[in-house]
């Protein structure tokens, strides 16, 4: 067969290179091509994203198949023209190619289809950028929604910086998608699709900033290696209680429902769904769409491909794939690196002469592929772009294909050139993690999925599909078809995950979740008796998590958290100690830890610039941001609240010290309605009125023991460091989960229900 491949970089050399290699292809042509491509095949002067001289030059030229490699040309609807002439493509129409070109589309698709991903917020203005930035906390994840070459996503902890990123694509024109941050490593997983079949490639981890140890701006990437044996091992359960590998995962979780739910609205997928993933503390979480191979992990994934390209790809152009296609891997493994021009990402320099390109590429096990490169007037090659060149290297081992990709790398010159010199390094060190991994000792506790310990909160759960995660609970909505479907529900699920000092420990505290559940709902229950709503809608929930979670109505949150205070504690005690106040609330002299307040204090708070932290607020900075009826009708719910919960703890021995309560508004009649947990040990100060004693740190039914055991000699953990904080040992396990469970039984009177 005669194959035409369009695009001008390295991922389209990597495609030649590989089709080359297939005896079923009698001739590769590309249009347009660079100096490398144009050394091992014709090349055609012509505008990638020109649709009409793409098909033109496709059908005179007589190709049995185009193969259409960038982003640009397959979102201005290149496939689509050349489909149109008759000529099969292997790349999807612009319609599909969506899925990379707006990150707002894709999670839409995402949602509908059931695929985990990250919370996010669609924002074109700076007033909801704003609050969706203070909703996820640090760090923020701000995407550009159109293409911007794997260049438009800032991830920073500070919010001054995430904000004038989304300022800059607003002022384009633009919109973006602000998002939840995924703890754990990215991989890339390539899935070849005809419309109906699909089958994985071998999954890739690139590097996307421009410096060593992740530092710098983002880049298209700076290189990649494959295959990953740190993910060798690590199985998800799931939705039917099958445990699968990462790749099965991907297909059954991401890929499969992706491509019905193309389907199904008309827009069939054909080419590569790169799926950008997350391997978290709680599963698969996809990052990522882009509809089209990835640059540089094509320069490795494809080097090890032993399977026939060409057949392959037209395969999928002419929805011929099969259900049950299975593909061959040359055994090894692949490692590229990335050379780029001076002064990349910003404005890279061009023109300047390359040396060394056949010393690098007559090393063994070593090959060069072009991206940014063309030829001067003299026949020499020089820089044409910011990605200039990738250097791979194969090997029977990781440490050996690195060896000699970077043994490529030393034999290349040019003014300027640059590249970053740990591409696999962690991977060769063993340091490649996933978060909630336990360490060796014996207080390691049992690894789950992922290498977590078991938290009690399946990500999977029959007629729900996961919206997002927070340090302790997970969302899911209705699935299309279920019961609940069409309702403006959420299932929320409480894990037995517990957090101290930002960090969500690797160690979970045992029906955790069960208490703030089951405590929510006894207090929801109390009153709502005494005429309070609730955002309750049933308590009928599926067993995969009975007893930890609950069915609830979707709210438009008030951005702002309604504290009240009846004891002096906390963030509380200490502006008293400095200023005689709380909140701007003067209150009497001589007053300690501990101290029972003269009446209870509206005390708000908002979430810091930097998220992460809670901060304090006055009443009237409160007012400025919800408006003064708002915050006055706030103030007098969150004290109502508290009035009624005081008089059960104190019946129940308990001192309830402080409150955190939040709202929202009941989105069908704009009632003002009470959200999210309630009076439990994590929302609250609870003491045991029998051992209150102002003037010193007071015994709680919190977490509190748990932190103060961090912070002791016995755990070893600098809380200054950026290291996360140990396992919990046994005893502080047990003990903290006593507490829970004694706040529950003297709160209710019963014990916790199975």
């Amino acid at each position: 067969m005669k194959i035409l491949v369009v695009g001008p970089g390295g991922r389209e050399h990597a495609i030649v290179r590989a089709l080359l290699r297939d005896e079923s292809v009698a001739a590769v042509e590309a249009a347009p091509g660079n100096a490398g491509i144009a050394a091992d095949v014709v090349c055609h002067a012509l505008d990638a994203s020109d649709g009409d001289a793409v098909a033109g030059l496709a059908v005179d030229g007589g190709f049995d198949l185009v193969v259409v490699g960038p982003e640009a040309p397959l979102a201005a609807g290149v496939a689509d023209v050349v489909r149109a002439a008759g000529v099969p493509v292997f790349g999807p129409s612009g319609a599909a190619a969506q899925l990379e070109a707006s990150k707002a589309f894709a999670k839409d698709v995402m949602h509908a289809a059931g695929v985990p991903t990250a919370g996010s917020v669609h924002a074109a203005d700076v007033g909801t950028a704003a609050a969706a930035l203070d909703r996820f906390g640090a760090p923020h994840v701000v995407k550009d929604d159109g293409l911007a070459s794997g260049k438009g996503v800032v991830v920073t902890e500070d919010r001054a910086v995430a904000l004038a990123h989304a300022e800059t694509c607003f002022a384009a024109g633009g919109s973006v998608v602000i998002e939840e941050f995924l703890d754990g490593p990215e991989v890339s997983l390539f899935v070849l699709c005809d419309g109906e079949d699909l089958v994985p490639l071998s999954p890739a981890q690139d590097f996307k900033r421009i410096r060593d140890g992740g530092e710098g701006p983002n880049t298209g990437g700076m290189g990649a290696y494959t295959p990953l044996d740190w993910l060798a091992d690590h199985t998800e359960d799931g939705p039917d209680g099958v445990s699968r590998d990462v790749t099965e995962t991907v297909v059954e979780r991401v890929a499969k429902p992706t491509l019905a739910e193309m389907a199904s609205r008309g827009t069939p997928f054909v080419g590569v769904l790169y799926c950008g993933l997350a391997i978290t503390s709680r599963g698969v979480r996809v990052v990522e769409f882009n509809a089209r191979f990835g640059d540089p992990e094509t320069q490795a994934v494809l080097e090890r491909l032993q399977t026939p390209l060409g057949q392959l790809l037209l395969d999928c152009a002419t929805g011929s794939l099969g259900a049950d296609r299975e593909l061959s891997w040359r055994e090894g493994y692949a490692v590229d690196v990335v050379l780029a021009a001076e002064n990349y990402p910003d404005s890279p320099r061009k023109g300047d002469v390359i040396t060394g390109l056949d010393a690098a590429a007559a090393r063994e096990g070593t090959a060069v592929l072009h991206a940014g490169t063309a030829t001067d007037d003299d026949g020499a090659v020089v820089t044409a772009g910011g990605r200039v060149l990738a250097v791979v290297g194969t090997g029977d081992t990781l440490q050996q294909a690195v060896e000699r990709a970077y043994a490529g790398v030393g034999e290349i010159s040019w003014t300027g050139a640059q590249h970053r010199g740990d591409i696999a390094a962690e991977a060769l060190a063993g340091r490649v993690q996933v978060p909630g991994v336990a360490g060796d000792g014996d207080d390691a506790g049992d690894a789950a999925t992922f290498g977590r310990a078991d938290d009690g909160a399946p990500s999977s759960i029959p007629g729900w599909v996961h919206v997002s995660s927070g340090k302790v609970r997970e969302l899911h909505r209705p699935a299309p078809g279920s019961a609940w479907d069409g309702e403006d529900v959420l299932l929320v699920v409480a894990s037995d995950r517990i957090s101290a000092y930002d960090h969500v420990l690797s160690t979970p505290i045992p029906d955790k979740g069960r208490v703030l559940t089951q405590l929510s709902l006894w207090w929801f229950a109390q009153l709502e008796a005494a005429g309070v709503p609730s955002h309750v809608v049933s308590t009928e929930v599926p067993a995969e998590v009975a007893g930890r979670a609950m069915i609830c109505r979707a709210l438009d949150m008030v951005e702002a958290e309604c504290i009240v205070r009846g004891h002096l504690a906390g963030s509380g005690l200490a502006e008293y100690r400095q200023s005689g106040t709380v909140t701007g609330i003067a209150l009497p002299d001589g007053l300690v830890d501990g101290s029972r307040l003269p009446e209870p204090i509206f005390t708000p708070s908002s979430k810091a610039e930097q998220g992460g932290h809670d901060e304090n607020i006055s009443f009237a900075t409160l007012a400025e941001q919800v408006g003064a009826e708002q915050a006055e009708q706030l103030r007098e719910a969150t004290l109502r609240v508290h009035a009624l919960a005081e008089e059960r703890c104190r019946a129940a021995g308990i001192v309830l010290a402080d409150t955190k309560l939040e709202f929202g508004h009941d989105p069908r009649t704009g009632e003002l309605v009470l959200g999210d947990e309630v009076l439990t040990p994590d929302s609250s100060r609870f003491w045991p009125a029998e051992e209150w004693e102002p003037g010193r740190a007071q015994p709680s039914f919190d977490k509190q023991y748990v932190r103060d055991w961090l912070t002791s000699p016995a755990s070893g953990w600098d809380r200054g460091s950026d290291v996360a904080p140990p396992p919990l040992p046994a005893d502080v396990v047990a003990a903290t989960r006593e507490r829970y469970l004694d706040a529950y039984r003297r709160l209710t009177g019963g014990e916790l229900e199975d």
